[in-house]
């Protein structure tokens, strides 16, 4: 049996030094093109062929016989955060050299684990057949580059796909796997509604979209347990309001934000974005106002796993790493772009466990205090490599319905 720990063990050193780089050079969505140079580097350093696609991110790929072929996923992005000089308790063994920028999510570790997991595939070729194709994908906070990159990936005759995200209340050293739904889909929106303002002495002259406001809201939060199985998850909130700026003077406008979450798109999804503006013309209606959506994508799909893949992820981790890495875990209500892939083709996303309280990592995703224990990325990478050996040894023919969405709209949805 190929010891896949020590490959990857062999490789730590590497590991560590490609996160902390990725960590202290961390460039925003949508502008990330030194960090894709750096990668491209890398690969073609590896040896492996690469491509790039315009405003969607890096391909490589290790082409190596007759076989299937398995697409590793990675995001690269890092958000305009401000990073603290101390994670929870301690000095940071490495800190964002770019003020205001931050890799407060962990994608600079995955970037440094799917680079390693190349590495470890392109180095014993001589034990597997099949291809690999490793994915950098830009702008994942944005939901942008997936516009550019699901008609690439169609074309590809991809069989299998796998992802991960490193997760703060995961032990360092722990893989979680979900079946079903492992993170949330979702949509956001920002409407105006627009009415008549008017002198507060008179408001029987205005058309007050304050009140209409207040009526929708009301019936928003009814409308979901009128309308969604309770077994459904499903959150809808309310971020912003504002309007006015006058105690005594009703406005013309007023400006609303929120967002929408949930573990099914056609079970509850689909209905709560297509009801919301519903709901909203009628007290638009009813209260003399209109509205203008200044921001509402189609939703973005729920991260739905396969059951066949997450069996083979469970079984190359048993297999590989031991039971014991194996770790219960939750799905987490936040949401991921690779929902897209995953409804392309068959695969599994994985939880990389990176906390470790007396290293101070353990702080939340998009927080200042956010922080990676290393030692977890050791996990990550070799369960990726596992996962991609066991299934090009099997090559299982898995009972998949690809979506038949037009590619260039599938990559549109987003938050």
């Amino acid at each position: 049996m190929i010891d896949v720990q020590a490959l990857v063990n062999k490789h730590y050193d590497e590991l560590v030094a490609l996160r902390r780089y990725f960590h202290e050079n961390p460039e925003l969505s949508n502008v990330e093109d030194e960090t894709c140079e750096y990668i491209q580097k890398k690969l073609e350093e590896y040896g492996l062929r690469t491509e790039v696609v315009p405003h969607g991110g890096v391909f490589g790929f290790i082409e190596n016989g007759p076989g299937k072929t398995v697409l590793l996923r990675t995001d690269i992005d890092a958000l305009p955060i401000q990073e603290a000089d101390t994670n929870l308790n301690q000095k940071r063994a490495c800190i964002s050299k770019k003020p205001g920028v931050m890799h407060a999510c962990g994608h600079d570790g995955h970037m440094a684990m799917v680079l390693t997991e190349a590495k470890v595939l392109q180095e014993i070729k001589d034990q597997w057949s099949g291809r690999v194709i490793v994915m950098f994908e830009r702008a994942e906070e944005g939901s942008d580059a997936t516009q550019h990159l699901m008609p690439y990936l169609v074309k590809q005759h991809i069989d299998y796909c796998y992802g991960t995200h490193v997760r703060w209340d995961i032990p360092a050293g722990k893989i979680g796997v979900v079946h079903g739904a492992a993170m949330a889909g979702g949509f956001a929106f920002q409407i105006k509604i627009k009415g008549h303002g008017g002198h507060g002495s008179r408001p029987d002259l205005s058309q007050s979209p304050i009140d209409c406001f207040h009526a929708f809201y009301g019936n928003l939060q009814a409308w979901r347990m009128r309308q969604i199985n309770p077994s459904e998850c499903l959150t809808i909130s309310i971020g912003t309001v504002q309007a006015g700026s006058v105690y005594n003077v009703i406005p013309n406008e007023l400006f609303f934000g929120g967002s929408s979450r949930f573990f099914s798109y056609e079970k509850a999804g689909k209905k709560a974005f297509e009801d919301l503006t519903k709901m909203l013309q009628n007290e638009c209606d009813t209260y003399g106002c209109t509205y203008e959506i200044v921001r509402m994508k189609q939703p973005l799909l729920e991260v739905r796993n396969n059951d066949v893949c997450v069996d083979y992820a469970e079984k190359a981790i048993e297999k590989y790493m031991g039971k014991d890495h194996l770790y219960p875990v939750e799905a987490w209500m936040a949401s991921e772009t690779f929902g897209l892939t995953l409804s392309l083709f068959p695969g599994v996303f994985t939880f990389t466990g990176i906390q470790n309280l007396e290293k101070g990592c353990g702080g939340n995703h998009h927080t200042p205090q956010f922080d990676i224990d290393e030692e977890g990325l050791r996990a990550g990478a070799a369960a990726g490599v596992g996962y991609t050996l066991e299934l090009l040894k099997d090559q299982p023919h898995i009972d998949f319905t690809q979506n038949t969405e037009d590619p260039v709209q599938l990559g549109l949805r987003g938050m």
